[in-house]
C-alpha cells in the first residue's frame, strides 16, 4: 500500500531533536496520533537504535511536537510535547521538553502561524502538558526566524542565534504544588535501597533530587559509566518510583509513568571533563547534576530539570541549597559543560513561589517536507 504523507519539520531544539507537526495536519484521534508518533520515531525497537524511524535511540532524540494556534488570550500558540519511548510503543504526554521549547516559536513564525516584523520576535506559548506559559524571544529577518549566530550552548557543536526563554509561575506545573510533599526535604524508605534523603520539587517538571554521595557517586561521572552500573540505575528507578507515590503522582511505585518524575543526582562542584573533552574546574560553576530521563542518564541536562534545579537551589533546606557553592548565581555543571539558568523564588506566607526562570538556547530546522507513514497504521486504527 502507498505510504501516507504528513507535512512535518525535523528540527533541533537546544540539546534535543524532534519531529514537529502542525495540529491541523494530524488526525484528531489521539490513539492514531500516538501510533503515528511511534512509527515515525521507529518505536518500539528492541535493538535500541530506532533504525526504522527518525529517532536516535535515546530519549533526547525520540520526541514529537505539536504546534497549533492558541484559543487563549494570553498565548499565540499551543505547544504539546510527546516523549516517545525507544523500546516500547509508548507516546507519553506527562512532561514538557524545555529544549524543544526553543524550536516552537521559530516554527510558528516560519510556518505563518505568527506574524513577525522588525528584527526580534517574541512568541507567547502555552504548554498543554504542564498548563504553563512561556515566551520565546529570537531574531528575525524578512518575517522569518534567524538561525545563524555566535551563541554557543553545551552539548551542541555549532553556534547559532540566541533564543531567550522566559518561563512564568513554574511551581506545581505537573502536580499543583511547588513542594508536592509540603516539605523541602523528605526521607523515603525504598525497597532495596533503604532510607534516603530526597528533595521533591515541581517547577516546570517534577524532579526528585538526591545526594550523589548517598549512593556512592559524585555527580561528576560520565553518563555512559553511570548507565553501565545496572545496580545504581535500578536503585535510582526505585527511588524515582517511590518519589512518584510521595508526590501524589501514582498510587503505587509500579504505576509511575515513564516520563515523570525525573530523578537527579546532585553534588558540590568538582573538576570534570565534559563529553567534548573540555575540562571545568570546581570554582567555575555552582552545582553538579546528572539527570536520568526515560531510564538513561541525560547527555546534557534536561532544560526543565535545570530550571527545577535552579528553583530548588533558592529554597533553603533543599538538598540543592545545601550543596550549591553560590546560591546567587547558577551555572549548572552537567555532562556537556556548564548551563546558565536564572530563577526567581519568592517566600510567601504559605511557603515559596516559583516566580520565573530564564535560560537561553539555539535551534535549527534540519529538514522539512513530509513524514511517510505506512498505510497499515491508518488501516489498523480504522
Amino acid at each position: 500500500m502507498t505510504a501516507m504523507r504528513i507535512p512535518a519539520v525535523f528540527a533541533r531544539g537546544g540539546t534535543s531533536k524532534a519531529v514537529l507537526f502542525k495540529g491541523s495536519d494530524l488526525p484528531s484521534d489521539v490513539d492514531l496520533r500516538n501510533r503515528i508518533f511511534c512509527q515515525v520515531m521507529g518505536s518500539p525497537d528492541p535493538y535500541g537504535r530506532q533504525l526504522d524511524g527518525m529517532g536516535g535511540g535515546i530519549s533526547s532524540l525520540s520526541k514529537a511536537v505539536i504546534v497549533e494556534p492558541s484559543a487563549r488570550g494570553d498565548a499565540d500558540i499551543d505547544y504539546t510535547f510527546v516523549q516517545v519511548a525507544v523500546d516500547e510503543a509508548v507516546a507519553d504526554y506527562g512532561s514538557m521538553c524545555g529544549n524543544m521549547s526553543a524550536s516552537v516559536g521559530p516554527f510558528a513564525v516560519d510556518e505563518g502561524m505568527v506574524r513577525a516584523t522588525g528584527e526580534t520576535a517574541t512568541v507567547r506559548v502555552y504548554n498543554t502538558n504542564t498548563d504553563a506559559l512561556f515566551t520565546a524571544t529570537f531574531p528575525v529577518k524578512d518575517g522569518k526566524s534567524v538561525e545563524e549566530g555566535t551563541f554557543e550552548i553545551p552539548g551542541v557543536s555549532t553556534k547559532g542565534a540566541k533564543i531567550r526563554l522566559d518561563y512564568f509561575d513554574l511551581g506545581g506545573a505537573a502536580i499543583g504544588s511547588l513542594l508536592p510533599s509540603g516539605n523541602v526535604r523528605d526521607v523515603l524508605s525504598v525497597d532495596g535501597v533503604g532510607e534516603i534523603d530526597v528533595s521533591m520539587v515541581d517547577a516546570s517538571n517534577p524532579v526528585a533530587f538526591v545526594r550523589a554521595e548517598d549512593l556512592g557517586r559524585t555527580a561528576l561521572e560520565a553518563p555512559a559509566d553511570l548507565d553501565a552500573d545496572r545496580d545504581l540505575m535500578a536503585k535510582l528507578d526505585k527511588i524515582r518510583r517511590a518519589a512518584s507515590v510521595a508526590m501524589g503522582m501514582s498510587d503505587r511505585p509500579e504505576t509511575a509513568i515513564l516520563s515523570n518524575p525525573k530523578i537527579a543526582l546532585l553534588g558540590p562542584p568538582g573538576a570534570f571533563t565534559a563529553l567534548d573533552g573540555r575540562t571545568y574546574e570546581a570554582d567555575s560553576y555552582q552545582i553538579a547534576v546528572r539527570v536520568v530521563s526515560m531510564g538513561n542518564v541525560h547527555r546534557a541536562v534536561t532544560l526543565t530539570g535545570a530550571m527545577c534545579l535552579a528553583t530548588a537551589l533558592r529554597i533553603p533546606g533543599t538538598i540543592a541549597h545545601e550543596l550549591a557553592a553560590d546560591r546567587d548565581a547558577t551555572l549548572i555543571g552537567n555532562p556537556s559543560g556548564l548551563l546558565p539558568v536564572e530563577a526567581e523564588v519568592r517566600a510567601t506566607d504559605d511557603g515559596f513561589e516559583a516566580v520565573s526562570a530564564t535560560t537561553y538556547r539555539t535551534q535549527r530546522r534540519l529538514m522539512e517536507g513530509s513524514i511517510l507513514v505506512p498505510a497499515e497504521v491508518f488501516e489498523a486504527a480504522a
